[in-house]
């Protein structure tokens, strides 16, 4: 079972097909003194539907070597063609990941029976376990419980990470546990994550972990441990980089420019956006400066 927290870390570019090759080894580096229990690439916050396979390929292959076996690495292998998809998953394989993430196909509309039949057809041909993605406001199609419920008959299937920010919805999946035990439920909406492991969740792949992993690895612990104070505490300090660092941008990209930019500023990596998007300008670029101020951030 996968348990804790596993960052979904940003994709360091230099420019549209480059990779920041020494960000990635600093950001790597970074997560993994945080103590996080896992590292996902190729996310929403990898930006991983604007890279081009090959760098998807590079990008797999230097996180593999970089984390050397020290934490599992999870890599995303969401694409609208079914045989890319099983690719991405034998290159994944081939480099040394342990395990596979997987949202709907996002730009036909799929029906559940449709979805259900491609989960069915995929999961066979993949050579690592798989974790279902939902992400709705992305993909137009939710993973339906009664969906997750058949797809955890496939013994592949290992988990799902959710990212709906539908809390009836999680408690639906909780119910669903006794099922398959060691099937991992995880959360996506880092403002979530506190309240989600107190539930029955089992952890948190958070986009602000790529920034402070051990606020994240702390806050897991506390929930789990139900030390409900010290939870309280570090939720609140979650909420607060939330609801400063992700709200300096206009657009919903805002929140993986804030990141990047954050990241930036602590001379961890390179903030180069995959387009149609763009990197901060240098006003939200002060915003920034002021809110790791305020929040006490440093490399």
């Amino acid at each position: 079972m996968m348990r804790g927290i596993i960052p979904p870390i940003v994709t360091p570019l230099r420019s549209r097909d480059e990779l920041d090759v020494e960000g990635l080894e600093r950001l790597v580096q970074h997560v993994l003194a945080g103590g996080v229990h896992g590292i996902f690439i190729l996310g929403t916050t990898g930006e991983a539907p604007g890279l081009s396979y090959r760098l998807r390929r590079e990008l797999i292959e230097r996180t593999c070597r970089l984390v050397a076996g020290r934490v599992p690495v999870l890599v995303g292998i969401t694409d609208t063609a079914f045989v890319e998809a099983v690719h991405m998953a034998q290159f994944a394989a081939e480099s040394g990941a342990q395990a596979l993430v997987l949202a709907p196909p996002y730009y036909f509309p799929n029906s559940q029976p449709e979805l259900l039949e491609y989960v069915q057809h995929l999961a066979p041909e993949l050579p690592l376990p798989l974790f279902l993605y939902n992400m709705p406001t992305h993909t137009k199609t939710i993973f339906e419980v009664e969906t997750v419920r058949r797809a955890m008959d496939m013994p592949n299937i290992v988990g799902l990470k959710d990212s709906s920010a539908n809390m009836v919805y999680f408690h639906q999946l909780i119910r669903l546990l006794p099922q398959r035990p060691q099937w991992s439920l995880l959360v996506g909406p880092e403002e979530l994550l506190a309240e989600s492991v107190l539930l029955g969740g089992h952890g948190g792949v958070c986009g602000g972990a790529n920034l402070r992993p051990r606020l994240y690895v702390d806050l897991y612990e506390a929930a789990h441990a139900r030390d409900f104070e010290h939870a309280a505490a570090l939720h609140a300090e979650v909420i607060h980089l939330s609801t400063t660092l992700y709200r300096v941008g206009r657009h919903s990209s805002a929140i993986i420019k804030g990141l990047k930019c954050a990241l930036r500023e602590l001379g961890i990596c390179d903030d180069f956006m995959a387009e149609p998007f763009h990197r901060f300008r240098e006003e939200e670029r002060e915003r920034v400066r002021k809110v790791l101020a305020e929040l006490k951030i440093t490399a």
